[in-house]
């Protein structure tokens, strides 16, 4: 059987990781931010640059998307 799977997009250099973050191992500045939030989403390129922080994990990938990235999840 010869069938593509599609789970994680061929898009090179346009993929981008979707990584939780805990609150708390971020800096002071960032944390006052999170009005109360334990956990914020980041978004990473393959080489580790943090190119956004958002509320919430599906905010992250409409984010990524609407910027024509493919976002995959990352643990």
């Amino acid at each position: 059987m010869n069938t593509t799977f599609n789970a994680i997009p061929d898009e090179g250099d346009r993929i981008v990781y979707i990584l939780p973050v805990a609150v708390a191992d971020l800096p002071d500045a960032i944390r006052e931010q999170a009005e109360g939030a334990q956990t914020l989403y980041s978004v990473h390129r393959p080489n580790g640059e943090r190119v956004a922080l958002v509320r919430d994990r599906w905010m992250a990938f409409a984010l990524a998307r609407q910027n024509d990235l493919a976002p995959v999840n990352a643990h």
